[in-house]
C-alpha cells in the first residue's frame, strides 16, 4: 500500500506542480505527518523533490524531471471505465485504484491533452443518486462485485417481499440505477435481478462458472427495464389538470407525464386540460395521483375515481376537527 501511495504522491507532484503538505494529505487521504515521511522516502530513493518555503511554498519536482512509471495495471485499466462516476467507483472498492490510474494516464499524456483532462474534471461531475432520498446501505456490495469480477458462485441470503430465501447465484454484473445498486445473476439457468441492499449475507465460493457467451449486461438491462415499465403500467387514467398540475406532472410521473401532456386536449376557460396518463395498479395509482392534491381530478376509469373518492373521504374524516 505504501508503494502505491508513494507513486501517487510522485504523480501528483508531476501533474500539478507545487503542492503543500496539507494538499497532498487531502488528496492521498493520509495525515500531514505521513506526507512528510513519504516525501523523505522519495528523496532517499533519488527522486529530486524540492521544498520551497514561504507563503507560496510547497513541494515540487526539480525542473525537467519526469517519471516513466506510468504503466497501467489490469485493475487500473478496468477502473478507468468508472472515471465519470467516482462515487460508485468508491462503493465498489475501486476508489484508490481509479485515482492512481487517472494520475498515471495524465502523467503519460503530452502537456496540452493532460491540461484538457483537468479542465473536464473541474467542469463536469456525475451525481447518480436521486434528490431527497438517502442512498441504500450496501454493506455487501464489495464481495458481490468481487464475485462478478472473478466469476465465482455466490451463496446469498436475500430478503424479498414474501420472506427470506437462500440462493446460489452466478453473478454476471452490477448496475447502478437512480442511486440503487442491483445484481444481475443466473439462478437455475434463469436471469434474475436482485437489489443489493436486500442481501443479508453473502459468501464467495471457490466454484468458478463460465459466463454465457451471448450475454450483454447493457442490452439485458435495457430490455428488463422496458418489460418492468410495461408491467407496471396496467391502465390508463383520464385526468383533468390545473395549470399548476401541468407543471408538476413531468416531475411526478417522469416520461409518462411528459408524453401525456404532449397529447393533451385544448385548455378550458380556466386553463385546465384533460390527459390520458398511464398508471400502475390501482393501489399505487391512488397514492401517485393524490400527490397532485386538489390540482387534479380523475375522470375515469370509474373504479379508480371511486377509490380516490373513498381515500379522500377517509382522510377528511381522520382530520376532521373534534367537536
Amino acid at each position: 500500500m505504501r508503494a502505491d501511495r508513494l507513486l501517487s504522491l510522485l504523480l501528483l507532484l508531476q501533474n500539478r506542480g507545487r503542492m503543500t503538505a496539507p494538499d497532498l494529505a487531502a488528496e492521498l487521504e493520509v495525515s500531514v505527518r505521513t506526507v512528510y515521511r513519504d516525501i523523505e522516502a522519495l528523496i532517499v530513493s533519488g527522486v529530486p523533490v524540492r521544498a520551497d518555503r514561504g507563503p507560496a511554498g510547497g513541494y515540487r519536482l526539480m525542473d525537467g524531471y519526469r517519471t516513466r512509471l506510468t504503466g497501467l495495471t489490469d485493475a487500473e485499466a478496468g477502473a478507468l471505465f468508472l472515471a465519470g462516476a467516482p462515487g460508485p467507483a468508491r462503493d465498489l472498492g475501486l476508489g484508490p485504484v481509479l485515482a492512481t490510474a487517472q494520475l498515471k494516464l495524465r502523467a503519460a499524456l503530452p502537456a496540452e491533452p493532460a491540461a484538457r483532462t483537468r479542465l473536464v474534471e473541474e467542469r463536469f461531475h456525475l451525481d447518480a443518486p436521486a434528490w431527497f432520498r438517502d442512498a441504500d446501505p450496501v454493506p455487501h456490495l464489495a464481495p458481490v462485485a468481487q464475485a462478478v469480477w472473478e466469476q465465482r458462485v455466490l451463496r446469498a441470503h436475500y430478503r424479498r417481499w414474501r420472506g427470506e430465501v437462500h440462493r446460489e447465484l452466478r453473478p454476471l454484473g452490477v448496475v447502478l440505477k437512480g442511486g440503487i445498486w442491483y445484481l444481475v445473476a443466473l439462478v437455475d439457468e434463469a436471469l434474475r435481478t436482485y437489489r443489493i441492499s436486500r442481501f443479508l449475507a453473502v459468501e464467495i465460493t471457490d466454484e468458478v462458472f463460465a459466463r454465457p457467451p451471448a450475454f450483454e449486461l447493457a442490452a439485458y438491462w435495457a430490455e428488463s427495464s422496458r418489460r418492468l415499465e410495461d408491467a407496471c403500467h396496467q391502465g390508463i387514467a383520464r385526468v383533468r389538470l390545473s395549470p399548476r398540475a401541468q407543471r408538476l406532472l413531468p416531475m411526478q410521473f417522469g416520461t409518462a407525464g411528459r408524453q401525456a401532456l404532449e397529447t393533451a386536449g385544448a385548455p378550458d376557460h380556466e386553463g385546465w386540460v384533460q390527459v390520458e396518463l398511464p398508471v400502475e395498479a390501482q393501489a399505487v395509482a391512488v397514492g401517485d395521483l393524490l400527490r397532485l392534491g386538489a390540482e387534479a381530478e380523475v375522470l375515469g376509469p370509474p373504479e379508480l375515481r371511486r377509490a380516490l373518492a373513498e381515500t379522500v373521504a377517509a382522510l377528511a374524516d381522520r382530520y376532521a376537527p373534534e367537536l
